[in-house]
């Protein structure tokens, strides 16, 4: 069937209604088995949230701000928090496994859903590849700690790091595919494990650094002034991604109306109050000169106030669980999301295809394991955290948008969650987004525009031409849950309505 609207294919939104009858989110889901509950979610949360950003990234914040640090996670976190608000009431309403990608298919149009997909790919598939970098410098510092013997530099930095291929960061990601690949309930059991074990050596942390804690590392606080803050605070905010992709679970979850809002609300409290005590805790034990730019600075931080290796060693092998649980869940939810675009047409069908033995996407996720594998082997952390923040930040700043446009649309939409003081503030969340991507320099900002011209072609070549939506305009859905434009979806909705 022909598109009824030539040319703009590209503005046509996908009904709320059949987003969630396709994917069966009401029901047991499209091909998948509704295994976690809410433990297990928030447990999946904090996996996917805690690793390299903590772990690695703390000593290139403290760089930036100094002992303002605290500041920088405090700001990063308020970024967080208002979209978390966002996250919540889309998820509560639209229960799939697309996340924001799907939530702007119900608002914006397809062609701007295809470009959050297009970030996604740096959210989801590129910062597993800068997780899975960090992964290596935690492993050689606890393969140091225990044996008296590391890794050579050869095989465990990228090039331009002094080495030739991080090996380390390879292993680490064809793990988590295996794992993944054995099915849901097995990797959320794992998930919860990890998350349980990395809390626990974070809170020991915080015990050993602040047992040697002197006021005097505070001091001068902010050395870089609001500058060196906001710097610090768009680096911060690189240890709080993957908060989101509890929505991408949508489909995996017992009652997703009740449970995703809620898990992202407990995971960000969780971990926002666990980042201001080990970063209170790591300047108070060593002054801020000393931890800047140190890899596995908490070992570090930990071998000086114990004079020993051992408490070190505890913490790289509790970094080394933490950031393999981060790559399990992020590469989760990568997989998850390019599911449900490729269900929609606009990415190639291998991608939606669930094994009916494990109930997992398996092709899907060897080919995210491997393609993602290669940036983690050969690029150095610090391009990859930058291009993976302001991806992140943009897509965050288009669901605060969707929430403003649903609300307008969709009033009539079942929401288990609203987000409080509307609209100010999805708002306030746009601009906090807006002020971190003016804090991560021009270089990125190119980089990031470079970026999207090349989803924007890859759309106008396969995805607009193949969308299952110019081709059925119905979606293939139940009667009534149509695409339209958003100019007519006001209509739509108070038709369906």
């Amino acid at each position: 069937m022909r598109s009824p609207f030539p040319g703009s294919s590209g503005l046509r939104i996908k009904s709320p209604d059949l987003l969630v009858a396709e994917s069966g989110a009401d029901l047991e889901g499209n091909g998948l088995k509704r295994s976690m509950g809410l433990f297990q979610l928030v447990c999946f949360g904090i996996g996917a949230i805690v690793g390299t950003g903590i772990f690695v990234g703390l000593s290139d914040t403290v760089a930036e701000a100094g002992p303002a640090v605290l500041v920088s996670f405090v700001l990063a976190a308020a970024t967080c928090v208002f979209t978390a608000f966002s996250f919540a009431e889309l998820g509560g309403a639209i229960p799939v496994s697309g996340s924001s990608y799907s939530y702007a298919y119900a608002t914006l149009g397809e062609r701007t859903a295809f470009l959050v997909g297009w970030c996604l790919l740096l959210e989801y598939g590129i910062s597993v590849s800068a997780v899975a970098v960090g992964w290596g410098q935690y492993l050689n510092e606890l393969l140091g700690s225990t044996i008296g013997w590391q890794l050579p530099a050869a095989l465990s930095n990228p090039p331009g790091d002094g080495g030739i291929v991080n090996l380390p960061a390879v292993v680490v990601m064809l793990l988590a595919a295996l794992l993944l690949v054995r099915g849901i309930r097995e990797s959320a059991r794992a998930t919860a494990a990890m998350a349980v074990l990395k809390l626990a050596i974070l809170v020991l942390f915080c015990a050993i650094g602040f047992s040697a804690f002197r006021a005097g590392h505070l001091t001068p606080f902010a050395p870089q002034s609001i500058a060196g803050i906001t710097s610090g605070a768009s680096v911060a905010f690189f240890s709080y991604i993957g908060f989101d992709a509890i929505t991408t679970a949508g489909e995996e979850v017992k009652n997703p109306r009740r449970n995703i809002p809620l898990a992202i609300l407990i995971c960000l409290g969780v971990v926002t109050a666990l980042y201001c005590l080990v970063a209170l805790a790591a300047i108070g034990a060593l002054s801020s000169d000393q931890v800047a730019g140190r890899p596995a600075a908490l070992s570090l931080i930990v071998n000086k106030v114990t004079h020993s290796t051992f408490g070190g060693g505890v913490i790289a092998f509790g970094a080394v669980v933490a950031i393999a649980s981060v790559v399990l869940a992020v590469m989760y939810g990568q997989t998850r999301i390019l599911m449900s675009m490729s269900r929609d047409g606009l990415i190639p069908r291998i991608f939606e295809r669930i094994s009916p033995r494990t109930a997992t996407p398996v092709a899907g996720t060897w080919i995210v394991a491997v393609l993602f594998a290669v940036p983690a082997a050969v690029v150095p952390l610090d391009v990859v955290m930058n291009l993976t923040t302001i991806g992140t930040l943009a897509v965050m700043a288009v669901v605060n948008v969707c929430v403003l446009v649903l609300r307008r649309t969709r009033p009539d939409l079942p929401r288990r969650f609203r987000v409080p003081l509307f609209p100010a503030s999805p708002l306030l969340g746009i601009a906090f987004c807006g002020y971190l991507i003016y804090g991560t320099g021009l270089a990125t900002w190119l980089q990031f525009a470079g970026f999207l011209v090349v989803g924007a072609l890859v759309y106008a070549c396969y995805g607009r031409r193949r969308s299952r939506l110019v081709q059925s305009p119905d979606g293939g859905g139940p009667a009534g849950a149509v695409a339209a434009t958003p100019a007519a979806a006001p209509a739509m909705a108070a038709r369906e309505g």
